[in-house]
């Protein structure tokens, strides 16, 4: 029976950080565009996510009567499912972690990859032209940035020669992976916030050309599932960056976890900021970095990796 305890203790705390993360972004781009932010509901505004679901819970679940029915209502919740499977190969501890996999990295990368029938299967179940053209958009970015992705940890795993994450982390008791693989580490970077389209990447649903996307047509709970799988995407990618280029874990003198934690918070809010200081790029600009700079980029950093290790291994 304690098998079952800290994969739901862990499962309930990540769905309540997805909801309380839409509060911590109101708040940090209220302070960073020097305005007030949710303030009337509870203490500091906190109870307004309280407010927020009950309101999503309580509107009407609306299908409309143009869509693919099954497909449409299937589509959230496949999202929503792999955010959370994604959480059970993170090492938050070194005593706690859900399961551990020694290609954990790997079902990263294949969790994220299935997040994308989603995004598609909404757009295109939804029979209407602004999710039509948000799915497309959506594919084409999260397909083309995955591949980068994916050759942007190489420098971790050729550094690491594992593709577990708690081996990861543990070849980081000397040194932090960011000061040997700060390319890949911004590489990265920039692959997760399209990943999990958030601004300035996140033209799947721009407002301003096709209304909110392939989610256009959601209601309610269905919409809300979309909502904060997105925040929780946020967090999953906050943790893995930590876990791949900041020591995960590790630090001087706080509890392990505490500092899991720290590192973790630190991202998110960054991933916040990026959505108040950078403007939206066009679809052919992102599409266009991807392809012609980003992914050379991590082709160099492997080689630069790989000849490195030959060079300290065999001089």
């Amino acid at each position: 029976m304690s098998a079952w305890i800290s994969p739901l203790i862990i499962l309930v705390l990540l769905l309540l950080a997805g909801a309380w993360s839409t509060w911590l972004e109101r708040r940090l781009l209220a302070v960073w565009q020097d305005r007030l932010g949710p303030n009337r509901v509870g203490p500091f505004g906190l109870a307004q996510v309280i407010s927020d679901m009950i309101k999503i819970f309580t509107k009407d679940d609306w299908n409309p009567p143009f869509v693919d029915k099954p497909v449409f209502i299937i589509a959230p919740m496949i999202v929503m499912i792999m955010m959370l499977l994604g959480f059970a190969i993170i090492p938050f501890a070194p005593n706690i972690q859900i399961a551990k996999f020694d290609h954990g990295l790997l079902f990263f990368f294949a969790i994220s990859s299935l997040a994308v029938y989603s995004v598609m299967l909404a757009g295109f179940s939804s029979n209407s032209k602004y999710a039509l053209l948000g799915a497309m958009r959506a594919a084409a970015q999260m397909i083309s940035y995955e591949v980068f992705m994916g050759l942007s940890v190489m420098g971790v795993v050729i550094l690491a020669g594992s593709f577990s994450l708690n081996d990861i982390v543990l070849a980081q008791s000397e040194y932090w992976f960011i000061l040997s693989q700060p390319l890949g580490f911004v590489l990265f970077l920039i692959a997760g916030v399209a990943e999990s389209h958030r601004a300035p990447f996140d033209l799947p649903e721009a407002e301003t050309e096709i209304v909110a996307g392939f989610h256009t047509e959601y209601s309610s709970m269905k919409f809300g599932m979309f909502f904060i799988a997105e925040y929780l995407g946020v967090i999953l990618i906050s943790m893995i960056i930590t876990t791949l280029y900041f020591g995960g874990w590790q630090g001087p003198w706080l509890p392990p976890l505490l500092w899991f934690l720290l590192k973790t918070g630190f991202f998110v809010c960054f991933f916040i900021l990026l959505r108040a200081a950078i403007p939206r790029p066009r679809y052919d600009q992102l599409m266009r970095l991807g392809w012609q700079v980003l992914l050379p980029l991590s082709l160099l950093n492997i080689l630069a990796t790989g000849a490195w290790q030959l060079y300290t291994r065999y001089p």
